[in-house]
């Protein structure tokens, strides 16, 4: 009799591979989710010998009409440099300065003073990479 007889079990593997996949493609979506997105969208100045700078721990924004933004706050010159100031080892701090294409130069100098200010010595200058080079 056939029917009483005990048979091996078999797992099957293809269904957990396939929850397997799932599972990463859906943790890559919320991971890059969680990536901060926020700016200020601004036409940055190219550059023919523009090169990628390691990745800032702060990027300065300044619009065209003296503006400065730090992700979400917008704050005046007196305000940066105390943001800066409270930074753990503003000495070592890398900011990225980031100013419109059409940001007069004079803006762009109060901000970078106002950086050296609180003791930043690491400061870049954002650019686009020149599209004929």
């Amino acid at each position: 009799m056939r029917y009483f007889e005990t048979r091996k079990a078999r797992i099957e593997i293809i269904p957990m591979i396939d929850i397997m996949f799932f599972l990463l493609v859906f943790f890559i979506m919320v991971t890059l989710r969680m990536i901060p997105a926020d700016g200020i969208a601004s036409r940055l100045p190219t550059s023919s010998t523009a090169k990628t700078l390691a990745p800032p721990q702060v990027t300065v924004v300044v619009d065209r009409a003296g503006v400065i933004h730090v992700g979400a706050l917008q704050l005046d010159e007196q305000q940066l440099t105390r943001l800066l100031e409270n930074k753990q080892d503003p000495s070592h701090l890398q900011v990225v300065l980031a100013g419109d294409r059409h940001t007069p130069l004079q803006l762009l100098m109060r901000v970078m003073d106002a950086c050296r200010r609180a003791g930043v010595t690491r400061i870049g200058l954002a650019a686009q990479q020149a599209s004929g080079s």
